[in-house]
C-alpha cells in the first residue's frame, strides 16, 4: 500500500526524517510512536504531499504522491485543525467533503449517523461555526470528515488529543471497526502508549526520524518493550 523509499527531510541542519525503506501493507493498522521531535508529523505531511522530500520517494497504491494526485480519491487524513475551514459549520462542511467525493446529502447524512454517539449531540444542531467550538469538538470533526467517503487509506496525527476519556474510547472502536469492515490501511500517531498499543497491531518506533524498531503487537505484547523504551529515554535525559 504504502512504499517509503530513501526519504529524507532536512529543516536547516537538522535531519527531520531519514527512512531508507519501509513499507506499510493494505489491511494494515500501523501506529506510529515516538517522543515531541521525532519527525511523525513530518513523515505524515510527506506521505501526503504536504511537503517536499529532500530525497527519495513515497508511493502509495503504485502512486508516486509527488507526481500525481490519483491517490487523494481514495485517502483521508487528519493532521490538525488547519485542514478544517473554520467559518462552515459542521454541517456546511461534511456536505462540502461529501461533494468532493460525488457523495449526496443523504448520503453524507447516512455516513454521519455511525458517529452519533462520537459527536455526543455537540456537533451537529448547534448553529455555530467550526471556528467556535471546543479544541474537542475540532477534533471530532476532523476525524469524521477525515472517515466520510470511507478512504481505503486512513491518516490521523494524534487522533486522541483533546478528547475526553469516553470519546477516546468510542474513536478506539470506529477506527478498529472500520479497520476490519473496510479492510483499509489506518496508520495514526500518537504519544499516549496506552490507546496506541489498545488499538495497532503493528508499531513503528521513531527516534530522530529514524524507524528504529518495527514491533508486532499481538495482544498488546509490544507495550512493555515500549515502555521500557520510554523510560530509559527519559532517565537518560534526566541525567
Amino acid at each position: 500500500m504504502i512504499h517509503i523509499h530513501n526519504l529524507q527531510k532536512n529543516f536547516g541542519t537538522k535531519r527531520a526524517v531519514d527512512i531508507e525503506n519501509y513499507t506499510i501493507h493494505r489491511g494494515d493498522m500501523l501506529g506510529l510512536v515516538g517522543n515531541n521531535g521525532a519527525g511523525k508529523t513530518t513523515l505524515f505531511r510527506l506521505i501526503l504531499d504536504l511537503l517536499q522530500a529532500d530525497r527519495g520517494n513515497v508511493v502509495v497504491d503504485g502512486i508516486d504522491v509527488s507526481r500525481s494526485e490519483e491517490w487523494k480519491r481514495f485517502t483521508g487524513a487528519f493532521i490538525d485543525d488547519g485542514f478544517l475551514i473554520d467559518y462552515l459549520t459542521p454541517e456546511e462542511y461534511f456536505l462540502f467533503i461529501g461533494r468532493m467525493y460525488g457523495l449526496k446529502k443523504e448520503e453524507v447524512d447516512a455516513r454521519l449517523a455511525p458517529f452519533e454517539r462520537f459527536m455526543n449531540g455537540e456537533v451537529l444542531g448547534q448553529k455555530k461555526y467550526i471556528r467556535n467550538f471546543s479544541m474537542g469538538n475540532k477534533q471530532k470533526i476532523g476525524i469524521i470528515s477525515a472517515m466520510l467517503h470511507q478512504p481505503k487509506l486512513l491518516i490521523l496525527d494524534e487522533p486522541f488529543n483533546f478528547l475526553d476519556p469516553s470519546s477516546q474510547a468510542l474513536i478506539k472502536h470506529l477506527l478498529k471497526r472500520y479497520n476490519e469492515e473496510h479492510g483499509a490501511t489506518v496508520i495514526i500517531s500518537s504519544h499516549n502508549l496506552n490507546h496506541t498499543v489498545d488499538v495497532c497491531p503493528r508499531i513503528a518506533l521513531l527516534e530522530n526520524g529514524v524507524i528504529i524498531r518495527d514491533l508486532q503487537n499481538e495482544g498488546n505484547s509490544a507495550e512493555q518493550e515500549l515502555e521500557a523504551y520510554f523510560n530509559v529515554k527519559g532517565e537518560e535525559e534526566e541525567v
